[in-house]
């Protein structure tokens, strides 16, 4: 007798009446582009879909994570073992009604972000947790590249990493560039309430802008093209 196939898992989309593709296309509007959840509604209307700015913000939540999540896995596979990683440190400050807290990241040398962690201080605690998240997920760069904040030496030296540790006084612009875009998003949607919906927020639309951050200024215009295609094909993909 042949074994019994495995059942297929049920589809995430199964309880929405709208398609997936739909679900596909507002999930990235919102997460990729600097738009508020408003935007998106009045983007969409105009092109016969009909929904409420309330259910862009209830898709982003339940399937931007799982979307971001099979983005993330694929790279992290692909990446794993790369003998000349370098990751960039850095922590930026985000104000959550009225209070700043700090938003920890890890990006790579080509400018992708790793990693993103949420914490009300940043002291050698916060910089441990951050960096023992990252290292889990990721494994061991080649080099790792700080500001001089000391919190960074204290958690290295206790993870027994510090000859990695490069400090300069422009060798981390590649990480301070990549706050950019996480900016804009933030003035699209007025700062952020919680520090959940942050940590969320954040760590979707890092792995979104990895997947389409195809360094246009680099490349010419056809192998751009090119590039963007299969961007979209694989996000369809991805996301299916």
């Amino acid at each position: 007798m042949s074994r019994k196939s495995r059942a297929k898992p049920p589809s995430p989309f199964r309880y929405f009446n709208s398609s997936p593709e739909v679900i596909r296309l507002v999930v990235l509007m919102y997460v990729r582009f600097p738009l508020s959840l408003r935007n998106v509604e009045d983007l969409l209307f105009e092109r016969g879909i009909d929904i409420c700015h309330e259910t862009v913000r209830m898709w982003w939540n339940r399937f931007g994570p799982m979307f971001a999540g099979e983005v993330r896995s694929k790279r992290v596979s692909r990446m794993r073992g790369f003998r000349h990683w370098r990751w960039h440190l850095d922590e930026m400050y985000v104000k959550l009604n009225g209070e700043m807290v700090y938003l920890w990241r890890a990006v790579d040398h080509e400018g992708e972000v790793l990693e993103s962690y949420v914490t009300r201080t940043r002291d050698k605690g916060a910089a441990l947790r951050f960096m023992k998240k990252a290292l889990k997920r990721h494994g061991s760069p080649e080099a790792i590249t700080t500001d001089g904040l000391r919190s960074y030496r204290a958690a290295m030296n206790e993870l027994g990493n510090a000859e990695k540790q490069e400090v300069g006084r422009w060798a981390n612009n590649r990480v301070e560039n990549s706050h950019l875009p996480f900016r804009r998003r933030e003035r699209a949607m007025l700062r952020f309430r919680q520090m959940k919906s942050l940590q969320k927020f954040a760590s979707v639309h890092a792995n979104v802008h990895n997947h389409f951050s195809l360094e246009r200024h680099l490349t010419d215009r056809q192998t751009y093209r090119e590039r963007r295609s299969a961007a979209l094909a694989e996000w369809q993909v991805l996301a299916s």
